[in-house]
């Protein structure tokens, strides 16, 4: 249930701009039609949805059920077909080969370790076609250290609050997420509930050594939705890589 509710809200909250953002990042850096594409923690569906309405041959993966159970939704209300896999993207076997695997949202950040990061990155360079495209995007120690430490975002309507507080932790480039939900009940009470979401960040040269380590010999590496070169103050890095 505490899932699903934050799975909901994540929904209803995001700013679609972002959408738009990492769609036109995308379309920048990935050419052709009809190319088979894996989107790693596709969450709720939408940027998978609009790669397929502009003709790709997308498949959408991740964790948790209920971000699955949304995006299977939306594909229904769209009218598009969306094949949907529910899994870890530390083990894709079963899987087969794609022309281009995408992940953004800083999905990597939720990896509990380096170890885990370079694993997911061996895991995509396996089920990737020769001359294969992988894109993806993490934030950056600055945005760790410096910008969500004291971040706070609050919502509330008749139904429900949404509290978010982050929180630095003392140990490498790590972020805690304190999720606290208040939603209404049968009997017109509130119940309380609480996540907690951990992300971790890295060096840029730990990412790029990941990288080789799992084959991949082409990267860029860009800021701004690819508009940028990274400096000491960016929030968030774009790869494109190929092996």
């Amino acid at each position: 249930m505490i899932y699903q509710t934050f799975a909901q809200l994540y929904d209803e909250l995001f700013d679609p701009e972002e959408y738009q953002n990492w769609l036109d990042y995308t379309n920048s850096r990935v050419h052709g039609k009809n190319l088979k594409w894996l989107e790693l923690a596709c969450g709720t569906g939408h940027l998978a949805i609009n790669l397929l309405k502009q003709g790709q041959d997308v498949t959408g993966f991740d964790l948790s059920e209920e971000m699955l159970s949304l995006a299977e939704n939306h594909a229904v209300e769209e009218g598009v077909d969306l094949p949907l896999i529910q899994g870890n993207m530390l083990d894709l076997s079963g899987l087969e080969q794609y022309q281009v695997v995408s992940c953004y949202a800083d999905s990597f950040c939720y990896l509990p370790s380096l170890n885990d990061v370079q694993g997911a990155f061996q895991q995509v360079a396996q089920h990737l076609k020769k001359d294969g495209q992988f894109i993806f995007d993490v934030i950056t120690p600055y945005q760790t250290d410096e910008i969500y430490p004291g971040y706070m975002f609050n919502y509330q309507d008749e139904d429900k609050s949404f509290l978010w507080s982050s929180f630095g932790v003392d140990e490498g480039h790590r972020v805690e997420h304190d999720l606290t939900f208040f939603i209404k009940n049968k009997e017109d009470m509130f119940d309380k509930v609480n996540e907690l979401h951990t992300e971790t960040t890295y060096e840029l040269a730990e990412y790029l050594d990941a990288l080789k380590q799992a084959g991949f010999t082409q990267i860029e590496v860009t800021t701004n939705f690819g508009e940028s070169t990274p400096d000491d103050t960016s929030t968030r890095w774009f790869f494109n890589c190929r092996r």
